[in-house]
């Protein structure tokens, strides 16, 4: 089932605004576009070589925009394309598409002629890092600390390759920043950084109300998209040390200067007590419900999924959901306790919530899934078996992390019988699996996920199941 609301009011859309299409159409048209500037522009050419063979993406996902001439216009349409209303230079109309993750368009008269752009812009995740990872003397227009900044990275052969970086910003006006704005989002970053997130055994809402203190601090120096950014980055950041795939891979990507700016979503495992405090904190970043997940009765799993339009951040958030519960609004309606605990429970009783202590439980980001896969096999990383391998989505864990678990944390899972003495004394000897890298492959811009697909991964990685055997004597 999906959501029937991005709102609070569960009847404010209809069912079938989250029933993602497959928008092939308009995927091979904007794909023709970046073959068409690919040939005609040497750098990019070489960049999207590099991006394939050093770090197993494709140069599709790290596109912002390309802008072409107002003659596509029809054709953008009859694909699926719409207006934007952001801000943009007064001779260029922006489209995107609604329905499917694509590149955004610029439309100008100078803009390029029939499938041949006269611009694209690519996105890092830190515009100085790929300046320097590519030892270009350039100038940045927008200084640090500017919603939009961009940078001339080459010209030729009528065409002009550029990088942008985005602050919670989704038009095209570069505007100097003001002094006080700077000082604001370097105060937020390090307040993020410092978020006390462990309070101790009994803490958990101590820590939340930690955290929503904190997020009020951050909104009274930054608005709230500036803020959804900042709050993101860190919370990769966390993931990220506790985590040698991802050490691993963003090492790859950050040696072309890339950082994680093809992440697709966040995956939050939430413990059934604050997944109405996520909810919140999320809503007070900015972020709108997309699909609801109701798979109780199948796997003992629920979802919301959230997405913030302007940072362009989605959250897959996760939590044990019993049968006679699907017919209510989790993400706002409070939990209560439960006697049994499923997979994502688990999980936050031997680890902690991903909102809290335990940081993630995996990032997503967009690869070409086999190449990936393989390159990551030749650097020591293994992958689990694919849980979606569709045409349009493919998906798979890497092999888990292992992290230790802490004796409190073991014991108080003990007591009421939530594991077994057996199983209790695996945990605090080999501790239990805690984050993955996730390997994705969307083609059609396929927007969506696959319950059954997510019910399988989420039985497949219970903690239970992957406690390490250990022969006898």
């Amino acid at each position: 089932m999906v959501a029937t609301s991005s709102s609070d009011s569960p009847a404010a859309q209809p069912s079938a605004a989250f029933d993602w299409p497959l928008c092939f159409e308009a995927e091979g048209l904007i794909a023709r576009c970046i073959a068409a500037f690919l040939e005609r522009n040497s750098f990019a050419r070489r960049l999207a070589e590099r991006m394939r063979d050093e770090t197993g993406t494709d140069f599709f996902e790290w596109v912002d925009h390309l802008v072409l001439g107002t003659e596509q216009a029809d054709a953008l349409r009859a694909a699926g394309f719409v207006e934007e209303p952001v801000e943009a230079p007064a001779s260029a109309v922006v489209l995107w598409h609604p329905k499917a993750m694509m590149p955004r368009v610029l439309l100008r008269a100078d803009g390029g002629h029939g499938e041949m752009p006269s611009a694209l812009a690519i996105r890092p995740e830190v515009l100085a890092d790929f300046l320097a990872a590519h030892d270009l003397d350039v100038e940045t227009e927008g200084a640090y600390g500017a919603r939009l900044r961009q940078a001339l990275i080459n010209q030729e052969g009528g065409t002009t390759l550029m990088a942008v970086e985005r602050l919670g910003y989704r038009g095209y006006a570069v505007r100097e920043p003001d002094e006080e704005f700077v000082r604001g989002m370097l105060r937020a970053r390090e307040l993020w950084r410092t978020r006390k997130r462990d309070f101790g055994i009994g803490g958990d809402t101590e820590a939340v109300r930690h955290a929503m203190a904190r997020l009020g601090e951050v909104l009274g120096l930054v608005d709230r998209d500036a803020a959804c950014e900042l709050f993101f980055a860190e919370e990769r950041r966390f993931w990220e040390a506790r985590n040698r795939a991802a050490q691993i891979q963003k090492r790859r990507q950050d040696r072309l200067g890339l950082g994680w700016g093809n992440h697709d979503h966040h995956t939050f495992r939430c413990s059934r007590a604050h997944f109405a405090d996520l909810m919140e904190f999320l809503a007070r970043l900015g972020f709108e419900k997309r699909e609801r997940y109701y798979a109780g009765a199948e796997a003992g799993w629920g979802a919301q999924i959230a997405e913030q339009r302007v940072a362009g951040i989605v959250v897959f958030a996760d939590v044990d959901l019993m049968p006679e519960e699907t017919q209510i609004d989790f993400s706002t309606q409070r939990l209560p306790a439960s006697p049994q605990l499923r997979t994502v429970g688990l999980w936050c009783g031997l680890h902690g919530d991903s909102f809290l202590q335990a940081g993630m439980h995996h990032l997503e980001a967009r690869f070409d899934f086999a190449r990936l896969r393989d390159q990551l096999a030749g650097a020591g990383v293994n992958t689990m078996k694919p849980f979606s391998d569709f045409d349009f989505l493919r998906q798979a864990f890497t092999e888990g992390e292992r992290w230790s678990v802490r004796p409190e944390r073991i014991d108080a899972l003990l007591q009421p019988g939530s594991i077994t003495p057996a199983q209790a004394e695996g945990f605090k000897r080999d501790g239990a699996i805690g984050s993955h890298l996730e390997n994705l492959q969307r083609k059609g811009g396929f927007k969506g996920f696959n319950q059954k697909s997510v019910s399988a991964i989420i039985a497949a990685t219970d903690p239970r199941k992957n406690q390490m055997s250990h022969a006898d004597g």
